[in-house]
């Protein structure tokens, strides 16, 4: 077996990571399904353009504040419990979550708007406890030296997912909206299943088992590495200001003139970026000058987002949206691996956790920053000045944490190699 493919001799590796596919396929089919349903009742009830932006906007809050509360908890979490059962219970709650949608999907505008932000606020929930688990667990299935192969197939797993699933969130709304929420709802069922047959080795015993000190220790780590922090911040900042996925519904309709299927060809575009991507560094891992590869990215990512905010042509908008998410894909690829590899297993949890507080903090709070931006100024003003300022910040941050934009391997984010670091 090629070294880019030897994770999968390991066959929990195997199951996990088409778990992983099915429940990334739900979400996405969920999600895009979501975002069409709540602008398209906006606009037939006379909202303008800038407040049903807005409405999206507020869903991606919704997501957000539940998740920035609970985050740190299921962090220490996944640390002391068994990460299997937790990734099990949440995808058990995700398979209600869909039966719930089936069942809304016939109620009144208002009540349904209504029941799709609480169910906005349940998954932000669900979010606080599934990411680091599932983000934790990839390094208890292989062995170390495999870790960035399967941290790529990881990412290409969901990026597979995220090609196919908004499309057929957009085709399948056509037949109606409880369509998709059936479909996301047996999608769930099968990567459950998956996720139960999964074996994983004992995970490492943590030595603190107070909640409070266990939090602490995993944000002190952080703190003082600073090439870690450097790249958590930096993609807050970037995706902060410049994420336009929430804005897609707006584009898609009253942009480019299109319909859901159009929707779903947004929503699927960077996903082909990065799902190509990961199968490029699947094959040939990046292994130096590892920040200079993250901040080009973004710079990219910055340039893509631009085009895209100006484009009135659905296959360029497509074309830059690729661009984007394979940019983002090798900012991704950067930062999981120095989270992954610089970090001991027992607080591995905790650290993936405040990784997922930094990436929801600029999606969720991305959306909510991008609905604002487009009450205020105009959905394709918000995406262009986000796109300038993306570029901006990332040349800052090169200023800011020089250590980042200097390293050379992924071990130079390792606690030894920056110095002592206090209470780790």
């Amino acid at each position: 077996m090629s070294r880019s493919l030897a994770p999968f001799a390991q066959a929990s590796f195997t199951s996990y990571w088409c778990a992983r596919v099915f429940w990334t396929l739900g979400t996405q089919i969920q999600i895009t399904a979501m975002g069409w349903q709540v602008y398209d009742i906006a606009r037939a009830r006379g909202d303008t353009i800038e407040e049903g932006a807005f409405l999206l906007g507020l869903i991606g809050l919704s997501q957000f504040v539940p998740l920035l509360i609970l985050s740190l908890f299921g962090g220490q979490a996944a640390d002391r419990f068994d990460r299997r059962l937790i990734i099990l219970v949440c995808i058990a709650l995700k398979v209600a979550i869909a039966s719930a949608l089936v069942t809304a999907s016939g109620f009144i505008p208002s009540a349904l708007i209504a029941a799709i932000f609480a169910v906005a606020m349940v998954t932000g929930m669900l979010n606080a406890f599934l990411p680091a688990a599932s983000s934790a667990m990839v390094s208890n299935l292989v062995p170390r030296e495999q870790l960035p192969q399967a941290i790529a197939l990881i990412s290409l797993s969901f990026q597979g997912g995220s090609v196919i699933g908004p499309a057929l969130g957009g085709l399948l709304f056509q037949f109606g909206p409880s369509v998709p929420y059936s479909v996301a709802f047996g999608l769930f069922i099968c990567g459950w299943f998956l996720a139960f047959v999964t074996k994983a080795p004992p995970q490492e015993k943590v030595e603190s088992g107070r909640t409070f000190e266990m939090i602490k220790e995993g944000l002190i780590y952080v703190r003082d590495n600073k090439i870690i922090l450097g790249a958590l911040s930096l993609d807050l900042a970037v995706v902060l200001l410049a994420g336009a996925t929430a804005l897609l519904p707006v584009f898609a309709r009253d942009i480019l003139h299109a319909g859901p299927a159009a929707l779903g060809a947004l929503r699927s575009a960077g996903a082909i970026g990065a799902g190509l991507v990961s199968i490029y560094l699947a094959i040939k891992p990046i292994e130096r000058n590892v920040g200079r590869w993250m901040f080009g990215a973004v710079f990219v990512f910055g340039l893509a987002t631009l085009g895209f905010g100006l484009s009135t042509t659905l296959w360029i908008s497509v074309a830059c949206l690729a661009l984007a998410g394979a940019a983002d894909m090798i900012s991704v690829y950067v930062r999981s691996s120095l989270v992954q590899l610089a970090t001991p297993d027992a607080m591995r949890g905790r650290v993936s956790a405040i990784s997922f507080v930094f990436i929801s903090a600029s999606n969720e709070m991305g959306e909510f920053q991008s609905g604002v931006a487009a009450r205020l100024l105009g959905p394709v003003t918000a995406v262009v000045v986000g796109g300038i300022g993306a570029v901006f910040i990332a040349g800052v941050w090169m200023r800011l944490f020089k250590p980042l934009a200097e390293a050379n391997r992924f071990e130079d984010a390792a606690p030894e190699n920056q110095g002592s670091t206090k209470g780790s």
